[in-house]
């Protein structure tokens, strides 16, 4: 089990060796490859990568969310709270879903029951996992809409998904997902189709809520505004592969990978010339069900790549201190 250096801290989550595979009539597709990290209590990590790249599956998996067939997971550990979660049953698996590690999809519409009103949905968590009945119910769903800024609670809870914007929508489905104080909270872009503004708030509000519970957070996003001032630590991901990771300050400040550091340039930035053209990182990622993958998947889209880099896969390594990167090309300075 992985330590935090320096301090007595274990992982709220363990995950070594994961690799997510889905068995298609076309072929294979390799979607996650043999990741690991960990997740520590109260922290707040951001995952972020283009789309196709592994971040939800990556946690979907972590849920045992994955349908079998045609998806297939392997891990040499995947563990919460020192719990084996490959070695549950899926009614044990049920017990820990939306309870002690919870999701907040990106698209609360679909997520959403549209035929049942928002009091039912919520009502129907906390019956399953607290036990709750009449008139407890209630009063914890009036809560939990208070909670998360919702005025007028009890109107709303009489309401249906579609008669509520997509910022109410999302509160609700952050309700819900906190609604039994989860250990983790995993927020799948939850911020998609939100208006600027909106987005903001409902980041600052899965940040604030979580830190009141205790949680540790998970978000999930292409995006790297929506992480740097609300998570401590953040990961990226490129073709199903952790390429770097580091506490967020520091990733910002001095990005190691090719790959992040296309990225952030890509960013919009207030002290440029708008007419200016964003930046584009030239190419697209490998076709992981087409292509074998042999060194580094970032090869043919890194102007500093050559053909060790092409035949050789790079190791996650420590190149800073807490600072790791998966490259050749970063010079080493952590013995």
């Amino acid at each position: 089990m992985t330590v935090d250096k320096g301090t007595d801290r274990k992982p709220i989550l363990d995950v070594e060796g994961l690799d997510v595979k889905f068995y298609l009539r076309d072929g294979v597709l390799h979607a996650v490859r043999d990741i690991s990290f960990s997740l520590f209590p109260g922290e707040s990590l951001g995952v972020v990568g283009e789309s196709g790249c592994g971040k939800s599956v990556t946690f979907l998996s972590v849920m045992r969310l994955i349908q079998s067939p045609p998806g297939k997971i392997t891990a040499n550990t995947l563990r919460f709270d020192g719990t084996n979660l490959l070695n549950l049953s899926e009614k044990e698996m049920q017990r820990i879903r939306g309870n002690r590690i919870s999701m907040v999809f990106q698209d609360p519409m679909t997520s959403l029951n549209p035929v049942l009103t928002v009091g039912k949905q919520m009502k129907e968590v906390l019956k399953l996992h607290l036990k709750l009945k009449e008139p407890d119910l209630e009063d914890r769903c009036i809560e939990l809409l208070t909670k998360v800024g919702i005025s007028e609670p009890q109107m709303r809870l009489r309401s249906y998904p579609h008669q509520l914007s997509g910022g109410l929508r999302q509160r609700v489905m952050i309700a819900i997902a906190l609604s039994c104080n989860p250990q983790i909270l995993l927020a799948d872009e939850p911020t998609t189709a939100l208006d600027v503004t909106i987005q903001d708030q409902i980041l600052r509000l899965i940040r604030s809520l979580a830190e009141d519970l205790g949680a540790a957070t998970v978000l999930i996003t292409h995006n790297f505004g929506a992480v740097a001032g609300t998570t401590d630590r953040i990961m990226v991901m490129y073709a199903g592969k952790i390429v770097e990771t580091a506490p967020t300050s520091e990733l910002f400040r001095e990005p190691l990978h090719p790959y992040t550091r296309s990225l952030l340039k890509s960013i919009p930035r207030v002290d440029k010339d708008t007419q200016e053209r964003l930046y584009s990182i030239p190419g697209a990622p490998p076709d992981l069900m087409r292509e074998l993958v042999r060194g580094c998947a970032f090869i043919t889209r890194c102007p500093q790549g050559d053909d060790f880099c092409y035949h050789h896969l790079p190791p996650l390594e420590e190149h800073r201190p807490a600072h790791y990167a998966a490259c050749w090309k970063v010079p080493h300075a952590v013995p």
